[in-house]
């Protein structure tokens, strides 16, 4: 009986050691990733190979960002690049390497009612929707795909006025669930469309202007500014997710059959 209660007693310090010795990695990301699927099928192999467990804070680029530039997550999956090279040229990041890309399209009600669909333009599209009878429900959440909306709207010399532009302020899932109740287009990431297009029954209307072309980067919030992040897990999650493993999960990520992210990292 001593020898049992013994046994029960090492097991149970040796699976305490265990959870103890495992790290916990701060991850913010874009709403993309997470409501993909992507970080459910990358993340069980990274962190079983590494004692790991990420922990993961899903918002727009914007408040991805900014998460790290207060030290409240030590790496950060965004797709902004413009706001990326600010982030670190200002001294908030560090190591940021490209990691894959896909692509935004514009997306709408199966009748069309302003007549987008087909086109390769996104500006001109753009041009029709800001005169057109549909409303068109925006992110408005300084996310990615939010700051590449008003760049298009600013190039395009129009913009809808009043109720028929909606401003959300939620992720891409919910944002594609308003343009499907209230009959409007929207602007949206592949990967998040192929999740949610049989529930919505959003047509794809504008594909394939290479301005809508959506790279995605992982940086390291800089220690150097918050001594407390864990550095260390930050740069293995870089180091994998670049890494000929990491990148061939990502070529794998096929729901449905259809690839949604294409892996970008180049060799060191």
């Amino acid at each position: 009986m001593q020898r049992r209660l013994l046994l029960i007693l090492a097991a149970a310090c040796a699976l305490s050691g265990n959870a103890y010795a495992q790290q916990i990695i701060r991850l913010s990301t874009t709403t993309s990733t997470e409501n993909s699927g992507l970080l459910a099928h990358l993340l069980p192999a990274f962190e079983a190979g590494t004692n790991s467990k990420v922990h993961v804070i899903s918002v727009g680029t914007g408040k991805a960002l900014e998460l790290s530039k207060n030290g409240d997550v030590d790496v950060t999956l965004v797709h902004a690049r413009s706001a990326e090279d600010k982030f670190v040229a200002d001294g908030w990041g560090i190591d940021r390497r490209d990691v894959m890309y896909n692509d935004f399209i514009v997306v709408g009600p199966p009748g069309d009612p302003s007549g987008i669909k087909g086109g390769r333009d996104v500006l001109a599209a753009f041009r029709k929707l800001a005169g057109g009878p549909a409303k068109f429900i925006s992110r408005g959440d300084n996310s990615g795909t939010d700051i590449m909306e008003k760049a298009y709207w600013k190039q395009a010399g129009a913009q809808p006025a009043g109720a028929q532009y909606v401003s959300a302020g939620l992720g891409m899932g919910e944002v594609l669930n308003m343009a499907a109740e209230m009959g409007g287009y929207t602007l949206t990431d592949r990967a998040t469309y192929g999740v949610y297009q049989a529930k919505t029954g959003l047509a794809l209307m504008v594909e394939g202007d290479q301005r809508m072309f959506n790279p995605y980067g992982i940086i390291a919030t800089n220690p150097a500014r918050h001594p407390g992040v864990n550095y260390k897990g930050a740069r293995q999650l870089i180091d994998w997710i670049t890494s000929p493993e990491g990148q061939a999960k990502i070529a794998q990520f096929r729901p449905g059959g259809q690839q949604l992210f294409f892996p970008s990292a180049k060799p060191d």
